[in-house]
């Protein structure tokens, strides 16, 4: 136990909203808590408690603890000390915060995914507004954003923040990491209302499988009830070639994305704004879900600063019939609103779905039609959702109904 140090977290000039914890086991002494912070003398006496706290549910007696704080809240600090906990002690104990009622909501399978936020999955600074941008999705991602010396410090982050951060009704999303390696992440999430999982460089119906397993185990262990959505990720040849196969896996598949970066390196070929090298693997995904059932999602466009670049590949993706795509940075979330907001045609036809729908209500019909085609209840949620939709986005007055 001599001379025994464990870290976890991070530290620097840059460093925001976070804590680096230096764990030190000790043979006696009790516990002894060095903590070095710029909001001590305001939140010093609190940050110690959680610490004493934690220290005391994981069984530890004697230890001397180092906390370099850089005005981390307390479900990263309480992260970072229970990483260093499992480090020396091998522990799988979990010290669990409360959870906010806020954050106890399930999603639609066919909600809008317009966008969906990445953000670093051990960068708590990131994590605390990402809601206030308000994406579609906000992904927290355990994979290539994490180096791998810290993805078991980002499972219990992410863990934490699903817990205790308010992402504002957004969908919450958690990309796991590659299989077999993701099926570790699947237990640190399930049970701490993930909505959705991303599963990257999927190639087979056989990963969706895995992942449907590992889910199903941990939702039975924990009598948890809520549903899990899935969105593979396809980013090699062969998973495009094997869209529909994967799209079909399971029933909690509701969308397929495409990442354009690992797919052109594994074409070998350069990625460009144009995108001609990528168009037939993107229309062959879209095709595949259109006829799955499932949403097409696209890639993400790296040029934060080029917002006519973003508005222009937006307009040229939704043409292509995809339904949504990712971004990694808040500023693109508006200009990705805006060019997948509903057309005028489609906001017209979701008014009429809308008032059939309570015309029939009002006359006790069981059957919908407009025209000669049959109108069933998902067709009307979505043609609910999309009227909030425009009404949200200024492209419809609120009061439209009763201007009818």
């Amino acid at each position: 136990m001599k001379n025994l140090k464990f870290t976890a977290g991070n530290k620097g000039g840059r460093v925001r909203s976070d804590c680096y914890v230096t764990f030190e086991p000790k043979e006696s002494g009790g516990i002894s808590i060095n903590l070095q912070s710029k909001v001590g003398v305001m939140y010093g006496d609190a940050i110690k408690e959680l610490c004493r706290k934690e220290l005391d549910f994981f069984g530890i007696k004697n230890a001397l603890i180092t906390i370099e704080d850089s005005g981390a809240l307390d479900f990263t600090i309480a992260a970072r000390i229970e990483s260093v906990v499992r480090q020396a002690t091998g522990t799988e104990k979990e010290f669990l915060l409360d959870m906010l009622d806020a954050n106890k909501y399930q999603t639609l399978r066919d909600r809008f995914r317009f966008s969906r936020l990445y953000l670093p999955g051990n960068t708590p600074s990131m994590m605390i507004n990402a809601g206030i941008h308000q994406p579609n999705g906000i992904i927290l991602d355990l994979e290539d954003s994490v180096a791998h010396v810290k993805k078991s410090e980002a499972q219990l982050l992410i863990r934490n923040a699903l817990r205790a951060v308010n992402f504002y009704k957004a969908e919450r999303m958690v990309r796991i990491n590659q299989l077999p390696n993701g099926l570790d992440d699947i237990k640190f999430v399930v049970r701490h209302y993930v909505n959705l999982l991303l599963i990257p460089k999927c190639e087979s119906s056989k990963q969706i499988k895995q992942v449907d397993d590992a889910v199903e185990a941990e939702r039975k262990k924990h009598g948890f009830k809520y549903p899990v959505y899935y969105m593979p990720i396809i980013e090699s040849a062969l998973g495009v070639e094997k869209a529909f196969e994967i799209a079909t896996a399971s029933d909690n598949v509701v969308a397929v994305a495409i990442g354009l970066e690992d797919f052109t390196a594994d074409l070998g070929v350069r990625r460009t704004k144009e995108g001609k090298e990528s168009l037939y693997a993107r229309t062959r995904l879209v095709n595949a879900c259109k006829a799955a059932g499932v949403q097409a999602i696209d890639s993400v466009f790296s040029d934060v600063a080029d917002e006519e670049g973003l508005c222009l590949n937006v307009q040229t993706s939704k043409a292509l019939g995809f339904e949504g795509m990712g971004c990694i940075h808040p500023r693109q979330i508006n200009p990705i609103h805006k060019n997948f907001a509903p057309e005028k045609d489609q906001i017209e036809r979701a008014k009429k779905i809308i008032i059939a729908f309570e015309d029939a209500k009002e006359k006790g019909l069981g059957v919908i039609s407009i025209g000669t085609k049959m109108i069933d209840p998902p067709v009307v949620k979505r043609a609910e959702t999309t009227v909030k939709l425009a009404v949200k986005l200024g492209l419809l007055n609120s009061n439209w109904i009763e201007e009818e």
